[in-house]
């Protein structure tokens, strides 16, 4: 089963088979960011989390995935200037450059972007296998985001891989906020965050996520796998609204934008 549930705002658009078009233009039309004002940021979480609240299993979201799923996930990198995401999720999911995909070529040159867009890692300790893809073969400098007392010599080591090294807060770590601000500095300002759940925590509690897109996909895996946010919990809740719902095969693909 295939289709658009009524509270979407998106219209269903019918094949000559009958059914809905999930063409990857049509999804790139529904999850189009917003009309930005010049110097403002719009950062969107993508994440996966199972029917009893899991964020991963065994240590990965990829069990929690489907089809849809990663067409969705492909789409919403299409449309990024930046892909932000916590050093552990990079070790874990063994993280890749994005790519050039001639399905949005088009639309990226259109809005003055580059051919696929760069990966932020954040991370304190720049703990990072610096003889990894991401590192040594990205189409787009791959960067990294930590602080300005991170270790000298990890520093040295990412620039002499390769990697671009953005201070982006005083201590040891990140400040999610200065972390919106430096990606935009250098014209990054469609931002997409894909977790971990401790990074996505991070950015809720500074209260800087603009939108979060979220499959929940219809299982159930027990054990104690972390939520899709982590880390201290914000003083009143974070409301935010739906933009639109879509559901295949009992997965249902939902976007919320902060109110």
């Amino acid at each position: 089963m295939r289709r658009l549930l009524p509270v979407t705002d998106m219209t269903a658009h019918e094949t000559e088979a009958g059914g809905e078009d999930w063409s990857l233009d049509r999804l790139a039309d529904a999850y189009a960011y917003p009309e930005l004002p010049a110097g403002s940021t719009w950062l969107r979480a993508n994440m996966v989390s199972s029917l009893d609240g899991a964020g991963q299993h065994d240590g990965r979201s990829q069990p929690l995935s489907s089809d849809a799923d990663m067409r969705i996930f492909g789409t919403l990198r299409g449309l990024a200037d930046v892909v932000v995401v916590g050093a552990e999720t990079v070790r874990l999911e063994g993280y890749r450059p994005a790519r050039a995909r001639e399905a949005f070529a088009a639309r990226r040159a259109a809005a003055g972007q580059g051919p696929a867009p760069a990966i932020a890692v954040v991370s304190a300790s720049l703990d990072l296998d610096f003889s990894l893809p991401l590192f040594t073969g990205p189409l787009v400098p791959t960067l990294i985001l930590t602080g300005a007392a991170a270790p000298a010599e990890r520093v040295r080591a990412a620039r002499d891989a390769g990697a671009e090294v953005l201070v982006a807060g005083d201590g040891a770590g990140v400040e999610p906020a200065r972390a919106k601000e430096v990606l935009a500095e250098r014209g990054l300002r469609r931002q997409l965050t894909e977790g971990g759940p401790r990074l996505l925590g991070q950015f809720v509690a500074a209260g800087v996520l603009d939108e979060l897109c979220l499959t929940l996909s219809p299982t159930m895996t027990a054990g104690d796998a972390q939520r899709i946010a982590g880390g201290p919990s914000v003083a009143v809740p974070t409301r935010f609204q739906v933009a639109s719902l879509l559901e295949q095969d009992g997965f249902l693909f939902t976007r919320y934008r902060r109110i």
